[in-house]
């Protein structure tokens, strides 16, 4: 069994069913693996709820690729040219898997920065499973459920303080928000940090 085999097979339920898939997406964002793996199993969640694969199509409590990835949902708030990106997956505080020059990156919703991650999806699943609680959040995800119950679907746990300015990984600093609204809001931070040097004061302006 290979390792994103593994990861298909621990993972919930499919969130579509099978007759409902679409590979609309890969028309322009080509990822051949991706669309292989949602073949398997139509997006699902992992490490409760900590890791989430979007399923390739929306339904009433979930959203699929091919609104996800849509310029005017959320990318187009980002400074950054987030065109051609393909954004697959979430970790439980909702930065973003994606694919970029055939490769794969973790996409910092706070900084907009892209950290190399692997050269292919079997990679990037191996190593998931070795650091599933570095990669995906799991131990912060455990302990909030314990206290606060299910992380509802299309919600993530984002800090009030945000971690670029010095919030702390702690139950007391998170809330739960919609992933969409999560990308939104922290664009506005991204792009008023960007290019700025490191240890720089800043003030923060929040958009209402």
């Amino acid at each position: 069994m290979t390792y994103l085999n593994t990861l298909i097979s621990i993972g919930s339920d499919a969130l579509i069913e099978m007759n409902k898939y679409s590979n609309e997406i890969f028309s322009d964002l080509i990822e051949q693996e991706i669309h292989q793996m949602l073949k398997v199993k139509n997006g699902f969640y992992a490490f409760e709820s900590a890791l989430h694969i979007f399923p390739s199509i929306a339904s009433e409590k979930e959203i699929g690729l091919i609104d996800w990835n849509k310029n005017d949902l959320w990318k187009d708030k980002y400074q950054k040219d987030l065109d051609g990106i393909c954004f697959f997956a979430e970790d439980i505080f909702g930065n973003q898997f994606c694919v970029k020059d055939d490769k794969i990156y973790l996409f910092d919703a706070e900084t907009s920065d892209f950290e190399f991650v692997a050269n292919n999806l079997e990679h990037w699943a191996e190593l998931i499973l070795a650091e599933y609680d570095v990669l995906t959040g799991y131990k912060i995800a455990h302990q909030w459920q314990i206290e606060n119950g299910v992380i509802p679907s299309f919600y993530r746990l984002v800090p009030k303080i945000p971690f670029v300015l010095g919030g702390g990984f702690s139950l007391d600093n998170l809330f739960l928000c919609s992933s969409v609204e999560s990308m939104r809001s922290r664009a506005n931070i991204a792009n008023q940090i960007l290019d700025l040097p490191d240890g720089m004061e800043i003030q923060i302006k929040v958009e209402k």
